[in-house]
């Protein structure tokens, strides 16, 4: 799930609390009545309200697509996606990849470590324009120099080294991972990079190097 994704989700599920209120109990120790469940258009009504809409990070990035409105929607309810809306969720995902057209998958591998230990970006205070990071460390072990790390994802500590290099399959398979790895897990919450427009085609090319290139420290 990308960065979007996760705070819509998050804030609606917020929003949700919010309207819908706590049993509170009066005077008497009597419950008072449940407020009435919010309605969807409600809960967007009040996100909507509660944002600064500017041209970096407008009211659109509310709108979810079918992808993240059936994630949500198994989040809500605790059910898994359908098998068959789930399968074509992700062959959607995988259409929506866009490979390098000159055919060369790897930057360098240190303006992707700046990237991966990069946090700003898409907020509405950035110019427009602004390049983001990609804030890896948040959720991944990357180099071991950077104890500063979180564990949602998996470490990718020697990533290249253990995969055998950057071999045209892993190559192909780890940048469409970067680009929309919903491609391989409808509901995974890592963002999807590319496909969101999080980073450029550039910078996915920098961090896929500081996974891949033998030189990178990541895989000493």
């Amino acid at each position: 799930m990308n960065k979007k994704s996760v705070i819509g989700t998050s804030l609606i599920l917020t929003a949700t609390a919010v309207l819908a209120g706590c049993v509170a109990m009066d005077a008497g120790n009597k419950a008072a009545p449940v407020a009435k469940a919010p309605t969807d258009a409600e809960i967007v009504a009040l996100l909507k309200a509660s944002f600064k809409n500017t041209p970096s990070a407008g009211h659109n990035r509310l709108d979810q697509s079918p992808l993240q409105k059936a994630c949500t929607e198994a989040s809500r309810t605790g059910k898994p996606v359908d098998d068959k809306v789930r399968i074509s969720l992700q062959e959607a995902a995988m259409a929506s990849v866009k490979y390098p057209a000159d055919g060369k998958y790897l930057g360098d591998w240190k303006k992707g470590e700046a990237i991966a230990q990069n946090g700003r970006g898409l907020q509405y205070t950035d110019a427009v324009g602004a390049a983001s990071g990609g804030n890896c460390y948040a959720c991944h072990q990357i180099d071991k120099k950077e104890i500063a790390h979180g564990n949602i994802g998996p470490t990718l500590w020697n990533y290249g080294k253990l995969r055998g290099g950057p071999t045209p399959e892993i190559t192909k398979y780890t940048w469409t991972r970067i680009w929309n790895t919903h491609a391989f897990n409808a509901c995974v919450n890592m963002p999807r990079f590319g496909d969101a427009g999080i980073l450029t085609e550039a910078q996915i090319k920098d961090v896929m190097a500081l996974l891949l290139d033998p030189a990178s420290p990541v895989n000493q």
